[in-house]
């Protein structure tokens, strides 16, 4: 009988299901987070001189969104959120969407980038990301999907780290 440590094909299977399992899991804790907030608290500093919860809510939402085209899938959902929260600094825009909006962007953002990750392949997850050329893929093969998602994943973790300082606030 084959194990699946000299099986290749399950090997990847299992390693990608490893990280979209942290990926879930990251996502869930700051959606619970996040709708377990008061709006008063989300427009609060994580810490004094720091970005105020509805800020990382967005940058969450746009760095997210930008997984759809960076993985292949399409056009992005929320393009118009990278001026508000990922090119420019917290209270730099004239006006922020409201934080229900944002959090049903985070839902619908998230909902569909689980619809894309379920119908791709392990060996799907091992291609290069549109990010990086053919020439540079060949030279460099961990810079493909999977690696993408778990970076992903950590800077979701860290932003987790810092919301939840609000919820003593």
């Amino acid at each position: 009988m084959e194990t699946t440590t000299s099986n290749p094909t399950a090997q990847r299977e299992l390693f990608v299901t490893m990280v979209l399992s942290s990926w879930d899991t990251y996502n869930d804790r700051v959606a619970k987070l996040v709708d377990s907030l008061s709006e008063d608290q989300l427009m609060t500093e994580t810490a004094p001189g720091r970005n105020r919860g509805i800020y990382l809510l967005g940058h969450l939402v746009a760095v997210n969104d930008r997984l759809i085209s960076l993985l292949g899938f399409g056009e992005r959902l929320y393009p118009q959120l990278d001026a508000i929260f990922v090119t420019n600094p917290d209270r730099s825009a004239d006006k922020m969407p409201a934080i229900d909006e944002l959090r049903k962007f985070w839902k619908v953002v998230n909902e569909k980038l689980s619809a894309y990750f379920q119908k791709m392949t392990a060996e799907d997850w091992f291609e290069r990301h549109t990010a990086v050329s053919a020439e540079e893929f060949n030279k460099e093969p961990h810079r493909n999907k999977l690696n993408v998602v778990i970076n992903r994943t950590n800077h979701t973790s860290y932003h987790l780290g810092q919301l939840m300082y609000l919820k003593s606030r």
